[in-house]
């Protein structure tokens, strides 16, 4: 599979506007400052494709990549911090709900956590929305790099103890900034096509 043919198909602003076409679908979920458009720029190896905002909560729909016409890499709105009305985060969370609510479009969900900090409460609603769905996900912890060596082990730890249940979903140690855990990801996204 090519990742540079990477094209962005459309953002759905309501149920109607999920692709349905039966291809696979790899959904990444995170908090609105966690570096989700860096760690999908940095799994297709380009630089500004998915957009990094400066400000965090910029993606406000559900954003549909289509890669070599054989998947999407669908990126739902962060959640936490954006400095959004309630009435605006009360919508993303309906549409998240609704994408959540069919189970025919997830084939892997990739979780992305900041590596530094315990996940939050949201980052555990999310996961459980990943498990509930029945479909395979994983837990990219990202930000490897601002981490101290020393802070590394203890930290991952806690990611897994905190989102991991019973040691269900893998946890990859990411660095967007220095690649680190992208060939990882990248096989669990290419078995998950296999299943």
């Amino acid at each position: 599979m090519n990742l540079q043919n990477a094209e962005f198909i459309r953002s759905a602003a309501k149920p109607s506007d999920f692709a349905r076409d039966r291809l696979p679908q790899i959904v990444f979920a995170g908090r609105s400052n966690v570096g989700k458009s860096s760690v999908i720029n940095r799994l297709l190896n380009r630089k500004n494709f998915a957009r990094v905002g400066a400000a965090p909560g910029k993606t406000t729909h559900i954003n549909y990549f289509l890669i070599d016409r054989q998947m999407y890499l669908v990126d739902l709105p962060g959640y936490g911090y954006a400095k959004v009305s309630k009435a605006e985060k009360d919508r993303w969370g309906k549409l998240i709900e609704s994408y959540f609510a069919d189970p025919e479009l997830m084939t892997l969900g990739v979780l992305i956590v900041d590596a530094r900090h315990k996940p939050t409460a949201d980052d555990c609603t999310m996961a459980e929305c990943f498990r509930q769905s029945g479909k395979p996900f994983v837990v990219v912890a990202n930000k490897l790099d601002k981490l101290k060596k020393s802070e590394v082990e203890p930290n991952l730890f806690l990611v897994e103890e905190t989102l991991a249940a019973a040691g269900e979903e893998r946890v990859i140690p990411f660095s967007a900034e220095k690649g680190t855990g992208k060939e990882e990801l990248l096989r669990a996204v290419l078995n998950s096509l296999e299943g």
